[in-house]
């Protein structure tokens, strides 16, 4: 053995650097280099058979090894390797419950074959591409032991054999150069700390100079297709002696911070408070962060803007999306469609038919619908929304449009075809999403391929960030009429952006708001606390034959108990709930006694006693029982789903709830039940499947339950307020209770602070 290339992976804290003070980082960091030293490994040589499974996004891999004695399952992240080669593996034997014995490597070490026989095994294996094992033989018997030499160094005598021309020969040089290239850097950045998924993405990006090019400035690692959080970088740069000055480190403490609050909703942020966070977080005076900040802005990395007598800067995507989207919206309104004939006569034929009698402001709704080219249709529960929905529908449809209904979740859209009669679709899946480079999400449905149809009906519009909605209005021809329907008391999108409440506040657009309470909903005290609340009023408690009950309680652990034993046992034998598809726990906060982490642990273990857990399913760090109930976090445009009536499709989106109906050991998938979708999960694809006895009351938007249960105590301040209590209860349709104190309700009614978005979608409407 000439040559061995020694490869470690390392252990990876980055879901915990987001929780923890710099301080514990580095802690985390020393403590996880004396855990690496205390666990007790043991190590195997041989030679990699075959490889079942690959990830080439984080080099998660399942391979067959050879190792000397017998074969064996080999499990672990990996950069580049090939069937043949010879491998060095530093881990533990495992006995996974469901795929049986197997070895967990670590580390492993990368072992370059010396000999001819070694050698041949390797090409025969396909070591090398455009080499099989007849070709290899050739090799082997020309060359002996020297062969790779020959292939890395003179591969014009490769040429010798016949079958091979130069321009195959110099091919076969260069694919074996650049795995072993590739080789070479994934040790050298595993020596700096990057684990093998970084690693492999800071190759993708950077190629083989990685490791020169993050010595010179390991900010680079901050780049959106590594997406190495900013904190680990910092800590790399360190070992690294990077000044804190440098200026790599303050336009990425720049960029960190717009990106920073991006998630948290904004579009923009006053160039001032950007630069003073910046400051903070990078221990700098001003002069040198905002001469950054120019730079960023002269670069276009940052586009700065003003607004209301104030610099704002915004990152260049979600500038062009508010930019694009209120030209469009312009657009539509300075070219709509011809209005439509008869349409009292024909809303009035439709009252007599159904012997129904429209509210005055539903009727300007239906009008405003028919006359308009693009409006709004605002309301809270039990105002009459569905009902106009139908009715403009069912105008449209005498006039044979073809009539586009979405939603931005799967249950909201669910919910629209159930309520209207008519099949609505999720945007995504309107849109025809697809996972693009780097996995971002592209739409085939755009401004050069718009969607087929007269009029499109959105539903939950207040749920669309900034940039799904740029993707709906590129989709969206000049002519279509455009109806966007919602409540906007409701939380703003999870995404950045507010943009039912910016499209409403630039008052360019038609807006019919609808506030009357009918009367059949007045009987919901669901409905009528709802309203309550959003107006500041404090919410009634039903009797006996009430809708809307208070379990009072003060002490959280306590809570926390009474919570599971509701779900569970009360309100399934009380109600004859289904307590899984019919009861949701909504929760403020992600933390806490109350928070959706520590209940679904103890819902879960309610549901699925340790002692039954027969059927599991495990990979990348958890477990999942057959009967489960969980949440999809993030898109996944390439899951399987069929549907009983043998339609299929694909495509699970972030917020979609269902249960796992099936675990197959055999083929190591399991089956999610989505509603009527059967949606069928490989061991990656589980990666962001999350329990979801308790969700968010942010996740829950868009979507109804039979029975909603919410604590209202042990919550932070900041997401104790009103529009997230009266977001909560307007998810109930039968059934709402909430569990806390009556001061703890009334503080969440009085405290009227909405949630504070900086966005432009506003200004640049007004502007038109």
């Amino acid at each position: 053995m000439d040559c061995i290339l020694s490869f470690k992976i390392k252990y990876s804290p980055c879901f915990f650097i987001k929780c923890v003070e710099k301080s514990f980082v580095l802690w985390y960091y020393k403590y996880m280099e004396n855990f690496n030293d205390k666990i007790e490994y043991s190590e195997i040589e041989g030679t990699v058979e075959s490889i079942t499974y690959r990830n080439e996004d984080n080099g998660y891999t399942v391979l067959t090894f050879n190792n000397g004695a017998y074969l064996q399952t080999v499990v672990g992240s990996f950069g580049a390797i090939n069937t043949g080669e010879m491998l060095k593996l530093k881990g533990r034997p495992e006995t996974h419950k469901v795929y049986g014995s197997q070895f967990h490597a670590f580390e492993y070490e990368y072992i370059r074959p010396a000999t001819a026989d070694a050698i041949k095994n390797y090409l025969s294996n396909g070591g090398i591409k455009g080499i099989g094992p007849a070709t290899a033989g050739k090799i082997i018997s020309l060359f002996g032991d020297k062969a790779l030499e020959v292939i890395e160094n003179e591969p014009h005598r490769l040429c010798q054999i016949r079958g091979i021309s130069l321009a195959k020969a110099e091919k076969i040089s260069k694919d074996f150069v650049a795995n072993y290239g590739m080789q070479s850097v994934m040790i050298d950045l595993a020596e700096m700390g990057l684990t093998t998924d970084e690693s492999l993405r800071a190759f993708k990006v950077l190629g083989v100079k990685a490791a020169e090019a993050i010595k010179e400035n390991p900010y680079v690692l901050y780049n959106e297709n590594i997406h190495i959080n900013f904190q680990r970088v910092e800590i790399i740069a360190r070992s690294n002696k990077i000044p804190e000055d440098n200026h790599f480190r303050v336009e990425s403490g720049i960029m960190y911070v717009v990106k920073h609050n991006t998630a948290n909703g904004h579009t923009c942020l006053p160039k001032h408070k950007v630069i003073a966070a910046a400051c903070k977080l990078l221990n700098l005076e001003p002069p040198s962060v905002e001469s950054a900040c120019e730079r960023l802005i002269c670069e276009e990395q940052l586009i700065s803007f003003d607004m209301n007598d104030v610099e704002f800067v915004a990152h260049p995507d979600y500038y062009k999306a508010e930019k694009y989207a209120a030209g469009r919206i312009s657009t539509f309104l300075n070219f709509p469609p011809p209005p439509l004939s008869s349409v009292e006569n024909r809303i009035s034929a439709i009252e007599i038919a159904n012997g129904i009698k429209y509210h005055e402001k539903q009727k300007d709704a239906i009008l405003t619908a028919l006359s308009k080219g693009t409006m709004i249709i605002t309301g809270g529960p039990g105002t009459g929304k569905t009902t106009t929905i139908k009715a403009i529908i069912t105008i449209m449809r005498q006039f044979d449009m073809e009539i586009v209904l979405a939603a931005p979740t799967g249950r909201a859209a669910k919910r629209m075809t159930d309520l209207t009669g008519y099949e609505a679709k999720t945007i995504h899946r309107l849109l025809e999403a697809e996972r693009g480079e780097n996995n971002r999400t592209v739409f085939a449905r755009n401004d050069r391929n718009p969607i087929e149809g007269d009029v499109i009906i959105v539903d939950e519009i207040s749920m669309l960030d900034s940039i799904l909605f740029e993707a709906l209005l590129r989709a969206t021809r000049l002519g279509c009429r455009l109806i966007m329907v919602g409540d906007s008391d409701q939380l703003p999108a999870v995404g950045a952006g507010n943009v039912l409440s910016n499209l409403i506040a630039s008052e360019k657009i038609p807006v019919v708001r609808l506030d009357t309470i009918f009367r059949q909903a007045m009987e919901s005290l669901i409905v009528t606390n709802a309203h309550k609340i959003v107006s500041g009023e404090y919410p009634e408690v039903g009797g006996s034959e009430g809708d809307f009950f208070v379990v009072h309680e003060s002490n959280t652990k306590k809570a926390a108990n009474i919570l599971c034993d509701l779900v569970t046992k009360r309100l399934p034998a009380a109600y004859g709930f289904n307590p899984l598809e019919d009861i949701q726990l909504l929760c403020p906060s992600k933390k806490g006694e109350l928070g959706t982490f520590n209940m679904n642990m103890l819902l879960s273990d309610v549901f699925h006693p340790p002692e039954e857990r027969k059927v599991q399913f495990i990979a990348h760090g958890k477990t999942l029982f057959l009967g489960e109930k969980v949440i999809q976090t993030k898109n996944n445009y390439d899951i399987l789903w069929t549907k009983a009536d043998g339609s299929v499709g694909t495509g699970v989106f972030n917020g979609d709830i269902g249960i796992i109906c099936s675990i197959d050991r055999s083929s190591g998938t399991l089956t999610v039940r989505y509603d009527e979708r059967m949606a069928v999960y490989t061991t990656d694809d589980i990666e962001h499947l999350e329990p979801a006895y308790a969700i968010t009351v942010h996740k829950s938007q868009g979507s109804e339950y039979e029975c909603v249960v919410i604590p209202v105590i042990g919550n932070p301040p900041q997401l104790s307020f009103r529009n997230l209590l009266y977001t909560g209860v307007t998810r109930a349709k039968r059934l709402l209770v909430l569990i806390g104190t009556d001061e703890s309700i009334k503080n969440m009614v009085d405290n009227n602070k909405k949630t504070l978005r900086y966005t432009a979608l506003e200004k640049f409407l007004t502007e038109r």
